[in-house]
């Protein structure tokens, strides 16, 4: 009997995971409630993950090359990349889950348009002979068609489902802290649109958000205004969305909003990402980088990563894989990227508390060095290393950035 999966959730992290474990001849199972999906998300991506992962031109609505960082003070600092063919990529997801998902299914995956309702967890996920069973509510495919419910037995269970994940609740994962993302989509005059051609704007202060950043991200015929915050603070995000809006009125001026979306971001990953014959990726895991808020890379690369170790330990789908075998993409993966987040959660510690340390961060950023460094992280994914003084350089325009702070802060 071949092995069998099921990826339960059908975004970025579900899309990869079913795509590898397909192509490598296991019977995969890709659950995805609505196909038309479109999650609210600031949608950048980076340079390294359009080669990585193979994604053509037309997913892609704007290749931004220049970067708006506007402080507290409105004081205003302009990035751009060096090289010409380097850009962040702007994306709608509908567009980009729709394009992984269906490769997905093309290299084999049966994509079952459903909800998952609940997992019944084996007594003992030790004995592989004991299968996980997803049980579903299968869309009706018109008005007048009613739903149907209908049960799956599997081998493996891989939790894709972001931040309400059924996986994870059948499995007890565990809680994390979180934040809200609020976002509308506006529509705005052509001559304003073209302000914004190859240019991202991110905001930073108590008026936009309490302890995280705003942005005006452009797409194919519109623009993203959006800002973000912890639980904790989540009754004001109407008000902080309200704050981004004035502090960008002059240019989205006349624009209609044509879609409101609001949706919670984790944190820190989840206490329990692998238990028994089940894994977490993406959201669902708690891969969501604090900082930046960059969530779409790390979602694909977990879910590939899990795969890979799937396909491999599995022997080409010959043996299921035990819990000891799936967390071997744990290790692989705290490895290649757990000091990428906890620098982030530094930075968000330090830059992001008070008006005075954000008027630091803006100034920060209109070092050159500073600039590169994180562009070219950003862009490739690398933690690049600067040279000794380059580094004592960096380091001193910190300390005298955040001394500065407090005399700029309004």
């Amino acid at each position: 009997m071949s092995l069998r999966v099921a990826v339960v959730g059908g975004g970025p992290a579900g899309s990869c995971a079913a795509e590898v474990l397909a192509k490598a001849g296991i019977e995969t199972y890709l659950f995805e409630r609505k196909l038309d999906n479109a999650k609210p998300c600031g949608g950048a991506i980076p340079l390294c993950m359009v080669d990585e992962f193979q994604l053509p031109e037309e997913i892609i609505d704007r290749k931004v090359r220049r970067m708006k960082m506007i402080s507290p003070s409105n004081h205003e600092v302009n990035i751009a990349v060096e090289r010409d063919h380097e850009y962040i990529g702007m994306t709608r997801r509908e567009i980009l889950d729709g394009f992984l998902r269906k490769r997905a299914e093309e290299l084999g995956a049966k994509v079952i348009n459903a909800v998952v309702i609940d997992i019944e967890v084996p007594k003992n996920p030790d004995d592989t002979s004991q299968p996980y069973a997803i049980n579903y509510s299968l869309k009706g495919k018109g008005t007048d068609t009613p739903d149907r419910l209908g049960s799956l037995e599997v081998d493996l269970v891989i939790g894709a489902g972001g931040f309400y994940c059924k996986v994870a609740e059948a499995i007890d994962a565990g809680d994390y802290n979180y934040a809200i993302a609020f976002q509308e989509r506006i529509r705005i005059p052509d001559d304003k649109m073209a302000y914004y051609e190859d240019l991202a704007e991110m905001y930073v202060g108590n008026d936009v958000s309490s302890d995280f950043y705003a942005w005006v991200f452009p797409k194919s015929d519109h623009v993203s205004v959006g800002t973000g915050t912890m639980k904790v603070n989540k009754a004001d995000i109407k008000k902080l969305q309200q704050g981004i809006r004035e502090r960008a009125a002059e240019k989205i001026r006349g624009g209609e909003v044509i879609k409101v979306e609001a949706h919670p971001i984790p944190e820190h990953p989840r206490p329990r990402r692998v238990v028994g014959r089940a894994a977490l990726v993406g959201d669902s895991a708690g891969y969501v980088t604090k900082s930046s808020g960059e969530g779409i890379y790390f979602a694909a690369k977990s879910g590939r990563m899990c795969a890979e170790t799937i396909v491999e330990l599995s022997k080409n789908g010959e043996r299921i894989p035990t819990e000891k075998d799936l967390k071997v993409y744990l290790k692989r993966w705290d490895r290649q990227y757990g000091l990428t987040y906890k620098v982030l959660d530094i930075l968000q510690r330090v830059f992001y508390a008070s008006d005075a340390t954000r008027e630091a961060f803006v100034e920060m950023c209109d070092d050159p060095d500073v600039q590169k460094l994180t562009f070219d992280s950003y862009l490739y994914k690398t933690v690049v290393p600067a040279n000794p003084i380059k580094q004592l350089k960096i380091t001193a325009k910190t300390i005298g950035s955040l001394l500065r702070g407090n005399a700029l802060a309004p």
